[in-house]
């Protein structure tokens, strides 16, 4: 005696619904193809019908699963049915069911598009014959769907491309191009729709060396920068980013391709620069003295700490005639090798010039009309130039368009401001630089000389400058410091000021300090 278990039949409420649309004239057929379905588990909605005008009214009503029609009734038939249901562009399963068929009309009725034909009276393919139509209906439809989901993704992806500004390519596996965008035409110089069928290859350049993204898909990595050849002929520096991807049953390779030409000349621009402002630096630390004189009763220390862009201040210590020594500062308008070279230029002219002239004055007069020519229109140089006779601690000065240099007595009060007494150098060759007032020093007096990348340099929110007053106040907490030292604090003054930047132009500072008695 067998043990296995009998199957329990679904309740009919748990059993799904399929709505069957009978296209019979016997009502008693019909009920028989009813009772079959019901058997085979399903909960049936059923609808008789005979007629065209009928059929036609009951596929607009209401939605059906199922069509079976008999092939002989009054005044239609099975092929007129399975037209009306063409008609109407519904896909649904249409299954010949009829006692008088011959085996030709069936042919040519699934031909014509029916999906099953079964005698009445041999009816036990009915439900497997159903079922297997279901299927395949679910099948299409799904397929629909699908396809209709890829025609969606392409057209969101071809909406995407076609206003793309990088050129986006859309290769087969054959490597065959099957889309371009517009952009190929300001890019290589093809119409898209030439571009559509040739090998990608026709974008290699002639006699590339090695393989490339054009002439095979997975040589590098995914990004990557080649050269392509252009329609004319000429080349385009590009990168190319390639990916994969699949559409349908379809597997596509894409390339997203930009033009790099730009990018590419401001880095060359970039490093261009970059070793000109390390020229123009080894230059301006060249000319920088190594060592401050040794003057009895005096220090005297100095100092440029550079920007990023070199610029071109300068300073300098010169042997006057009579013992006297001659203190330097200058800004060369302007960055780079171009300053540099100016400002030795200057730096050569005064120390010529200091060999037989000692006055400030006709010194920068001088050093003037020497550089003038030099300079043109676009450059000048603020100077000041200092003369300090040690035994009688006296200064002369001559101040060429620079900032005023401050004398700050023991107390921490400034006394004297050495301000402008002629326009920079190389305004004009004629330019008058008379002397300011000579300036009687004593015992513990500091003279602070500094380029505008000290008086100008700004905070991080750019709203405030650091100012001259702001330095007096550092060199006032540091006189009883060495020189050097009160040089040193006052750049990192400047420094601590402008974080998190860094001073956007060259920090230099001179300090003469005369010693008490």
């Amino acid at each position: 005696m067998s043990t296995d278990a009998v199957p329990t039949p679904l309740p009919p409420q748990a059993r799904p619904v399929l709505r069957v649309l009978i296209v019979e004239d016997s009502e008693l057929d019909a009920r028989v193809l009813v009772n079959l379905l019901r058997h085979g588990g399903w909960q049936v909605v059923s609808r008789r019908v005979d007629s065209e005008t009928s059929l036609r009214a009951a596929l607009g009503a209401e939605p059906w699963d199922l069509v079976l029609s008999d092939h002989n009734l009054p005044g239609f038939s099975s092929t007129e049915a399975l037209k009306v249901l063409q008609s109407t562009g519904l896909d649904l399963p249409f299954l010949i069911v009829s006692a008088d068929i011959d085996d030709e009309v069936a042919v040519g009725a699934m031909k014509a598009g029916a999906h099953d034909f079964l005698i009445k009276g041999k009816l036990a393919r009915l439900v497997p014959a159903v079922q297997r139509e279901l299927r395949d209906v679910a099948t299409r439809v799904a397929r629909r769907a699908a396809e209709a989901s890829i025609r969606e993704s392409e057209l969101r992806y071809r909406s995407v491309w076609e206003n793309s500004t990088d050129a986006v390519l859309l290769v087969d596996t054959e490597d065959r191009i099957r889309f371009a965008n517009p952009a190929v035409k300001r890019m290589f110089g093809w119409d898209p729709g030439e571009l559509a069928g040739k090998k990608l290859d026709v974008l290699e350049p002639v006699g590339a060396s090695g393989p490339t993204p054009w002439s095979e898909w997975n040589v590098g990595s995914r990004l990557l920068e080649t050269r392509a050849r252009r329609a004319e002929g000429g080349e385009v520096s590009v990168e190319v980013a390639r990916t994969e991807m699949r559409m349908g049953e379809q597997q596509w390779r894409v390339a997203f391709v930009r033009d790099i030409t730009d990018r590419l000349r401001a880095e060359a621009e970039i490093r261009r620069s970059r070793e000109e402002l390390a020229a123009a630096r080894e230059i301006q630390l060249r000319l920088f003295p190594q060592f401050a004189p040794v003057v009895p009763g005096y220090e005297l220390a100095g100092r440029s700490v550079a920007a990023e862009a070199a610029g071109g201040d300068y300073y300098d210590f010169l042997a006057l005639p009579g013992g006297a020594v001659g203190l330097v500062m200058a800004d060369v308008s302007g960055h780079g090798v171009g300053s540099a070279l100016l400002m030795a230029e200057a730096r050569a002219y005064l120390r010529l010039l200091a060999r037989d002239a000692g006055d400030p004055g006709l010194l920068l007069g001088a050093a003037n009309r020497a550089l003038a020519e030099d300079l043109g229109r676009e450059r000048y140089i603020t100077m000041f130039l200092g003369r300090l006779q040690p035994e009688s601690r006296r200064l002369a000065f001559s101040n060429a368009g620079h900032p005023a240099a401050l004398v700050i007595d023991a107390s921490g009060r400034v006394k004297h401001r050495l301000r402008r007494t002629g326009a920079p150098l190389g305004r004009s060759p004629n330019e008058p630089h008379p002397n300011g007032p000579d300036v009687a020093l004593e015992a513990g007096d500091l003279v602070l000389v500094v380029t505008d990348g000290v008086d100008e340099a700004t905070d991080a929110k750019a709203t405030e400058c650091f100012g001259m007053e702001r330095a007096a106040e550092v060199v006032r907490r540091h006189a009883s410091l060495p020189a050097a030292e009160i040089v040193a604090a006052l750049c990192d003054a400047v420094r601590q000021f402008c974080l998190p930047e860094t001073p956007a132009d060259d920090v230099t500072v001179m300090v003469l300090k005369v010693r008490a008695e």
